[in-house]
């Protein structure tokens, strides 16, 4: 679908470590700032066990699950705005991306320089948030010399959206990323053209060691802390140990997430968490032959889902058959859905939910 999540950070905060645990794609990670340059991509399997259950009820031949892209985007620098360490590169990289897992050092250790000198997430998360922040402004101010033109020329929808920018402006420069500017339905789709840096949605990743991962630490706590100001979540994990996990076979992961006391792999919580903060959720066909998780966007009809498996499918769509699988998973199976009167007809208008199991009726 083209839909990416940036993984961006200060140098050596484990931004490279993290997404080679992620796609276990070796992207070079080493001891020094700009050690990645141009963006990795990689396209992760979403973790749901919701697939495999159906899977096997069905005794499929063939499992495919929903995948999601990120992009390792190499370590800002201060003044990055103004084109230091690279700058421009680097926010045009985000800029390309539609939400940002924001990695945040939280471990000391003596043998990992720090850019600054010292750990001090806080204080990394603002560094990161100005530059971005700058780097809008400057694009509202742009927009603003553009509009007052159109105003000069009496367009009313310029003299409406040059009030907006103004107060977007003063919003920025108060220190306030985008995402938090209150907005009503027309402001929103001015702010969305402008592709602002600070308007996407955030998660933390709270790079922490096998301690702070258990317990948490004073650095993972002043991380959440920073996020419940913003609505954002944070992920703590370890992504050195995550690393190791990656590259283990199924039963020898099991046991290694017994000994560190894990359900699961941290990456599998920041997997699902991109996936959200993406707008994303999950269809499924089921059958002998496949069962398959899809990707659609919240909100998305009938058709639209229908779509995703082939154009002609929404061209000529008809109806959908759906079921919700935890009807599916109450009652045990396909037939007795159907028996208990759940399993549905919809049309053009539906709405598609997470989990919903759909099967399609179309011309051709």
């Amino acid at each position: 679908m083209g839909i990416a999540c940036g993984i961006v950070g200060l140098p050596n905060v484990g931004k490279s470590t993290l997404f080679n645990a992620l796609t276990s794609n070796e992207a070079e990670a080493a001891n020094y700032p700009f050690c990645t340059i141009d963006p990795n991509v990689g396209i992760v399997n979403v973790p749901d066990p919701r697939l495999k259950k159906l899977s096997d009820s069905y005794q499929t031949d063939r499992e495919v699950p929903a995948t999601v892209e990120f992009v390792d985007i190499a370590g800002l620098v201060k003044g990055a705005s103004k084109g230091e360490g690279l700058g421009n590169q680097f926010l045009g990289n985000i800029r390309a991306c539609d939400a940002v897992a924001h990695v945040v050092r939280c471990f000391s250790d003596d043998n990992v320089v720090h850019v600054h000198g010292g750990v001090d997430p806080l204080h990394d998360i603002d560094i990161i948030e100005t530059e971005l922040i700058l780097k809008d402004f400057e694009s509202v101010e742009k927009r603003i010399d553009n509009v007052q033109k159109k105003v000069r020329a009496n367009d009313k929808d310029a003299k409406d959206e040059a009030v907006m920018l103004e107060a977007l402006k003063a919003h920025l420069d108060a220190g306030k990323p985008a995402r938090t500017f209150e907005r009503d339905e027309k402001s929103a789709a001015w702010i969305k053209m402008m592709q602002l840096l600070t308007d996407k949605p955030v998660m933390y990743v709270a790079n922490t060691d096998e301690q702070g991962v258990k317990q948490g630490n004073a650095y993972v706590d002043a991380v959440r802390a920073r996020a419940a100001t913003e609505g954002a979540i944070v992920v703590p994990i370890c992504a050195k140990i995550e690393s190791e996990i990656a590259l283990l076979d199924e039963a020898d992961r099991a046991l290694f997430l017994q000994d560190l006391g894990m359900e699961e792999p941290g990456l599998d919580r920041v997997i699902r968490e991109a996936y959200r903060l993406l707008g994303l959720i999950t269809y499924f066909t089921a059958g002998k032959k496949e069962t398959r998780a899809w990707t659609v966007r919240s909100g998305s009809t009938a058709p639209q889902a229908a779509g995703v498996i082939h154009t002609d499918f929404e061209k000529g769509f008809i109806r959908a058959e759906v079921m919700a699988y935890a009807d599916w998973e109450r009652h045990g199976s396909e037939q007795a859905v159907k028996d208990a009167g759940q399993y549905r007809v919809e049309g053009k208008e539906y709405i598609v939910k997470d989990g919903d199991i759909m099967y399609f009726r179309f011309n051709v």
